[in-house]
């Protein structure tokens, strides 16, 4: 009793600092604001004393400078959730549009890690399958890094992609779809009953890079949870009973959110993946042909640099998203 209470204020200490890490993260990013605009009104003054053309701007670029800073900040404040601050994980899957979708999910994965890399994120690949032909059916990754669930749930529904197919021989424009679906990784240990006459487990072999062991020992598990059809799956580490440890984690932590909502039927909230993988159920479309357009159908948030976007300039949806949600959270709560 005494070794469990020892681990439980280890959690704790650990939890604590992790929030003070945050704030302390915020204030300083709130002082360099202050500061950025202390150096603009100074640079106004010098601007209007000389009356040099080149400093007014400079100014310009500073106040445009400015403006960004000021709304990442305020998106910031946005990231209330329980989970928000925690790191997260992310699963691709390729639907309707055979080997083209399973090229989506590769670009999508690209995608993905390219914003991760704009923000100093670290990603650890979980569990990869390869397309068939070419490009990935599913990849489940940790993006690890501040706030990372909190911007990236912001993701989580059926991506619609429109172009030339690379892959048709006729040059036919072609739809893909690829479902991602965004859970946080719960660091503590949640009390969440699993039965086990409830859960299928299969081990298969990992495939992908990782290692010696990879593709010459079933390692990688499967579980399935049969009541609600979650599956969660890893081959990241050495063996097999890591494996199954991650992948329970991952588990507990979807069935934990399910129960924070008290409402299984809302179990779409939760799980991105469970929408149909297919038309009329996309959150996003990304149109190459015949024209260039990135449009958000939750927000009508939107971008004709499609290229920048699926370079990872993601910021302008997930932020849209963010204030969006957080518009009909208030109005839920004044409804209620």
């Amino acid at each position: 009793m005494q070794e469990a209470g020892f681990w439980d204020d280890v959690d704790r200490s650990q939890e604590i600092m992790k929030t003070v890490k945050n704030l302390k993260s915020t204030v300083e990013a709130f002082e360099a604001l202050e500061t950025e605009y202390e150096d603009i009104e100074t640079m106004m003054e010098m601007a209007e004393e000389e009356n040099d053309p080149e400093l007014v701007t400079e100014v310009e670029d500073m106040l445009t400078q400015f403006g960004q800073d000021f709304e990442n900040l305020r998106i910031r404040t946005l990231l209330s959730g329980e989970f928000d601050h925690e790191n997260a994980v992310v699963s691709l899957h390729a639907g309707t549009g055979g080997t083209e979708a399973c090229d989506w999910v590769s670009m999508l994965y690209r995608m993905y890690t390219r914003w991760a890399e704009k923000k100093n994120f670290q990603i650890e690949v979980l569990d990869y399958l390869d397309g068939e032909e070419a490009g990935i059916k599913s990849v489940t990754f940790q993006v690890n890094g501040e706030n990372a669930y909190g911007y990236l749930k912001a993701e989580r529904g059926v991506h619609r992609l429109v172009r030339i197919s690379p892959f048709n021989a006729a040059g036919k424009r072609q739809t893909s779809f690829a479902s991602c679906d965004v859970m946080p990784d719960i660091e503590e240990d949640l009390e969440v009953e699993i039965n086990e006459d409830d859960l299928r487990i299969d081990t298969y072999r990992s495939s992908g890079a990782g290692g010696q062991h990879i593709n010459k020992t079933s390692s990688a598990v499967r579980i399935t949870h049969l009541p609600t059809g979650i599956v969660v799956q890893c081959q990241n580490e050495r063996s097999q009973h890591s494996n199954k440890d991650r992948a329970m984690k991952m588990l507990k932590a979807k069935l934990y959110m399910i129960k924070q909502q008290e409402n299984l039927e809302r179990i779409s909230d939760i799980r991105g993946e469970i929408l149909e993988n297919t038309w009329g159920s996309q959150i996003r479309s990304y149109v190459l042909q015949p024209y260039t357009l990135v449009k958000d159908h939750r927000t009508n948030a939107e971008s004709g640099n499609v290229t920048a976007v699926l370079d990872g300039s993601l910021d302008l949806f997930i932020n849209a998203y963010l204030k969006w949600s957080n518009v009909n959270r208030d109005r839920s709560g004044e409804n209620e």
